[in-house]
């Protein structure tokens, strides 16, 4: 049974502690983290343009019911649901025509996608701080009474924990891209998001928490089928155990069911019916997406998961250690398995990434959040340094990066940005760089109240790490977007194709590919409308292979073959296209 005297918790904190965290620094930190980097950018390989390509697809209405089964042209994309492509096609049809008055057709359409991202950061930051504000201020997650009295009541107590929350997803390293691509993520970390709240709001309110909670999970599966509905599944059950808090809600589990069966059904049966081929195709994907672990994966999650969850893994781990004989209490029982579940679930990926990461984001969070009030004051000191050092050094790091690309000094960093930015000419951008200069002082403006101020609040860490991440990460929206766009955009590439294959393409000659990745292959059709066969008769042939093994004659088809055209990123040394015309009988 969970054990209620007040005295027993790990949390210790006074009155002081959770003195009210200005709201519009939460709306400016807010503001700032999603639109850096959102908009004025090519689409990068490999989820950011797949996403963009199945929207454009079902635009162009050339793909087979591709509303209801996601395709990049003819491709069947079908490790995603079609929820981030009904939603992109409905602002690029609503906003698109808009932005065309400004910029062209596909620069519209790519700004126009990218607009549901706005939403998923509103469901994403209000979910996870109002699900955390009800957690808490429930009598189990308070701090100890003081001898004296002092303590905070419970409201304050549990609007800092919900604005640490907040700041501390926000500072969460992992998820900064994704969250700002036409992909899966967003909308999965919202969804996820969403299911915790739902699931706290449930201990008071059980008939909107249920219904909440279907529409999660539905929208979930929606947007990355079972890898992605999974995990919240399973933990939104787990939570209902005997002797916790929400036992005696279970009941309203089966409105939750019951929602989440018909989203999906309306439609996977239409789906089926309509899309033999892409079904087949989710179906394999989906059986082939878990398995026992492998070592080779096991190893690249254990390497990848830490700096995804920074910093918020470490206090996490705290936190169940503190509060561990408080497992069964709602705010420790909650995320911690929707954790656990997440995790279980990335371990068994077969090909663990980002969507699978992207699950564990949001209750580590709020775990690192209550395991603020159980620190004490020199380790939240010394935080508070590692954060301001860490950050100041990362944002100078990339000022000197900027520095060295624009004027060559210092010698042996300019070498270095020169050999991955080949071919690219730097100019000045001076708003880019008055925003990168605004926001450079902004920071120096926050460590200088840490320094100055000494304040009470212990969300002073948080936003301490929160403002110095999104200070780099605006840093490099500004300064450095232009290189990063040349680098990792394929439009030059895709034109360069296109001019290829209308000048040397005959009528009627297909074109079929050989080694070309969903990334490199969306990427052809957004920018171009490029579409290749699955023909093998094709006697045009697109291939993806290396500078070395073009240069050692290793790469397929280097005898027998007419090279028509060539061409790659210009900073790229392993990748390389080649389009070839070979002889009708290979």
């Amino acid at each position: 049974m969970i054990q209620n005297d007040a005295r027993a918790t790990p949390a210790r904190l006074t009155a002081t502690a959770t003195i009210k965290l200005p709201r519009l620094f939460l709306l400016g930190v807010g503001l700032v983290y999603i639109f850096a980097a959102l908009f004025f950018r090519d689409p990068w390989k490999t989820d950011d343009v797949a996403g963009l390509a199945t929207m454009l697809t079902a635009l162009s209405g050339q793909g087979d019911h591709a509303m209801l089964l996601p395709q990049i042209g003819t491709l069947a994309y079908a490790q995603d649901g079609p929820l981030i492509t009904w939603v992109g096609v409905f602002f690029i049809k609503v906003f698109a025509p808009i932005f065309e008055w400004f910029t062209s057709p596909l620069d519209a359409a790519i700004i126009a996608s990218r607009l549901p991202n706005l939403l998923w950061f509103g469901l994403l930051t209000n979910s996870i701080w109002y699900g955390t504000y009800l957690l808490g201020r429930r009598p189990e997650a308070q701090p100890m009474q003081l001898p004296f009295g002092g303590e905070p009541n419970h409201k304050d107590y549990g609007r800092m924990i919900a604005d640490a929350a907040l700041l501390l997803i926000v500072a969460t390293i992992g998820i900064i891209w994704p969250m700002h691509e036409t992909s899966v993520v967003p909308a999965l970390v919202a969804f996820n998001s969403l299911a915790f709240y739902a699931v706290a709001r449930m201990l008071d309110h059980p008939l909107s928490g249920a219904i909440t909670l279907g529409v999660a999970l539905g929208a979930a599966f929606l947007t990355h089928g079972w890898v992605g509905a999974l995990p919240m599944m399973l933990a939104a059950a787990v939570v209902f155990w005997p002797h916790t808090a929400l036992w005696a809600e279970k009941k309203w589990l089966a409105v939750s069911a019951l929602i989440c069966a018909t989203m999906i059904l309306l439609w996977w049966i239409p789906a089926r019916e309509f899309g033999s081929y892409w079904a087949g195709n989710y179906r394999s994907w989906t059986l082939d997406s878990l398995g026992w672990p492998q070592l080779d994966a096991l190893a690249r999650t254990g390497r990848d998961l830490p700096w995804f969850l920074w910093p918020t893994w470490p206090l996490a781990i705290l936190a169940l250690w503190r509060w561990r004989h408080w497992l069964r209490a709602p705010h420790i029982l909650i995320p911690a398995s929707f954790a656990g579940w997440a995790l279980l679930i990335a371990l068994l990926a077969t090909a663990p990434s980002e969507p699978e990461y992207s699950l564990l984001a949001v209750p580590c969070a709020i775990l690192a959040a209550f395991a603020l009030p159980t620190l004490r004051r020199g380790v939240v000191n010394t935080l508070d340094w590692f954060a301001v050092m860490c950050f100041s050094l990362t944002a100078a790091t990339v000022w000197l990066g900027w520095i060295a690309l624009q004027t060559g000094w210092p010698d042996q960093i300019s070498r270095n940005i020169a050999r991955q930015t080949q071919g690219f000419t730097s100019h000045l951008y001076w708003p880019a760089i008055a925003l990168a200069v605004a926001g450079t002082i902004a920071w120096i403006i926050l460590v200088r109240w840490r320094l100055r101020t000494r304040p009470a609040g212990l969300w002073r860490g948080t936003a301490l790490s929160a403002g110095g991440l999104i200070t780099t990460w605006l840093l490099l929206a500004t300064l450095w977007m232009p290189a990063l766009d040349y680098a990792r955009s394929y439009r030059d590439v895709s034109a360069s194709l296109a001019q290829a294959l209308k000048a040397d393409r005959q009528p009627g000659e297909c074109v079929r590919t050989l080694h070309l990745g969903v990334g490199q292959r969306a990427s052809f059709m957004v920018f171009n409308g490029l579409q290749f066969s699955f023909d093998r008769q094709c006697t045009l042939v697109l291939q993806q292979t290396s500078p070395s093994r073009v240069r050692d004659g290793t790469a397929p088809y280097s005898t027998g073959a007419t090279v028509l055209w060539q061409g790659k990123r210009g900073p790229d040394r392993h990748e390389m296209f080649r389009l070839l015309r070979l002889p009708p009988s290979s």
